[in-house]
């Protein structure tokens, strides 16, 4: 076989395990060991122990848990709602009004739980029931949840990130830093769309409420505070080099911890419930690891990536050109695999594409994880879509509509960042002349 075919083969193959219904963390460890098996004469068994110890006995990995539960700890606490009591007295009377907390709720939380799926379902067991009640339209109330809801997988500390780091072998504290004003800046493009919708259509000048008295406003702040300050204490940590990633997740569970304490809304039935979840949610991400591991193995000896590198390179593209047909390629792919899985499965045969093609692979992981965002709310299997369907009852013909704008506000901003790159490079490059 060709590079090509044995290419087409790995999809048929990878589409195959995949339609079986198996776990995708499962799907990517069978396609590895066949891969192995058929195309290198490798001994399958030392090739999968050697492969899954070294990438999932990682010290780098310790941060990854750490973060995740201390996501589930905040999701258990009143600190949830805190922020939405919060966000309501500073948002409502601006044009798009409340769901602006949507957005706000989702950003923060992005920033102290590094998981999609627990920022969206902790901000919207919250938003969707009030925003309903003050009569704002299901389209907006979805569309914005699901959109801001991606936001989890690139605002620090994002576990994407710590897994995107270990797999090509790059700084995970810069890729923090990396996609901190990236994520910033979708969520602002959120917001402006928001806004542009409040001020000039007719619903949207309707359910302008209004501005809260200032002392309101000042409780508000009040509310905010312990999430914003837990938010500062974890990214400072790392930007300012006080602490690694490793510890920042030391330092973010202990505060999440506190904070529950000194709320006194964190029982030991809620304990046991966060540390289930977060188990859950760690062991599913660490058979990711596993299957994405074989099949990197399975990759390195077949020689694939370096003949599809060479074949692409016959075709003279300039990086941007390049990049825009991987964007064209994710968004495909996004439609069958979640944002994760479809990194894992990708990098592999993509890095030394990138590589060659001079692209940096701290900014390449912004983009990257930023076009997994997009996978998250693209049918049919939107990962996101059908958490909000969970929330709100509708069907996924519905929310794929009202996430349509939230698309395009990714797709824009994937877009920006191929234009100016600095605005993923220049934190991390901040850090590395300090």
């Amino acid at each position: 076989m060709n590079e090509i075919q044995l290419a087409a083969f790995l999809l048929l193959l990878m589409f195959a395990f995949l339609g079986s219904g198996a776990l995708i963390g499962a799907a990517l460890l069978g396609l590895g060991i066949v891969f192995i098996d058929l195309f290198t004469g490798r001994p399958v068994a030392p090739a999968m122990a050697t492969a899954i110890w070294s990438n999932t006995s990682l010290w780098s990995l310790a941060a990854l848990p750490l973060f995740v539960w201390m996501g589930e700890i905040l999701l258990r606490t009143k600190l949830a709602g805190s922020v939405f009591t919060g966000l309501a007295p500073l948002v409502r009377h601006i044009p798009g009004g409340m769901l602006h907390a949507n957005i706000g709720g989702c950003t923060a939380f992005s920033a102290v739980s590094g998981s999609s799926a627990a920022t969206l379902m902790t901000v919207g067991r919250i938003t969707v029931p009030e925003l309903r009640k003050r009569g704002y339209p299901d389209n907006l109330i979805c569309g914005t949840l699901a959109g801001a809801g991606t936001l989890g997988l690139m605002i620090p500390p994002s576990i994407t990130f710590i897994v995107y780091g270990l797999v090509v072998e790059e700084s995970i504290a810069r890729l923090f830093m990396a996609g901190l004003i990236p994520g910033l800046m979708l969520a602002g493009m959120f917001f402006l769309y928001i806004y542009c919708w409040g001020l000039f259509s007719t619903q949207g000048d309707q359910l302008r409420e209004a501005p809260a008295p200032w002392r309101e406003r000042l409780q508000g702040l009040v509310h905010l505070l312990p999430v914003a300050g837990l938010i500062l204490i974890v990214v400072v940590s790392i930007y300012t080099g006080f602490a690694s990633p490793n510890e920042a997740a030391v330092i973010g569970l202990l505060g999440a911890f506190s904070l529950a304490l000194v709320t006194k809304t964190l029982t030991w039935a809620s304990f046991v419930e966060s540390l289930e979840g977060a188990v859950r949610t760690t062991s599913m991400i660490f058979l990711l690891l596993a299957g994405a591991a074989v099949l990197n193995i399975a990759m390195g000896f077949s020689g694939l990536p370096r003949e599809l590198a060479n074949w692409v390179g016959t075709l003279n593209l300039s990086p941007t050109m390049l990049l825009l047909t991987l964007m064209a390629f994710f968004i495909v792919l996004g439609c069958f695999l979640d944002g994760m899985a479809m990194i894992l499965l990708t990098i592999v045969v993509l890095e030394p594409l990138v590589r060659d093609a001079g692209i940096d692979m701290i900014w390449f992981g912004v983009f990257v994880v930023l076009v997994g965002e997009m996978a998250l709310i693209t049918p049919p299997v939107g990962f996101n879509l059908f958490l909000v369907q969970n929330l709100s009852g509708r069907d996924i013909g519905f929310l794929a509509k009202a996430a349509a704008p939230m698309f395009a506000i990714m797709a824009l901003a994937a877009v920006l960042l191929i234009a100016f790159p600095q605005i993923a490079l220049w934190l991390p490059g901040l850090m590395t002349s300090r």
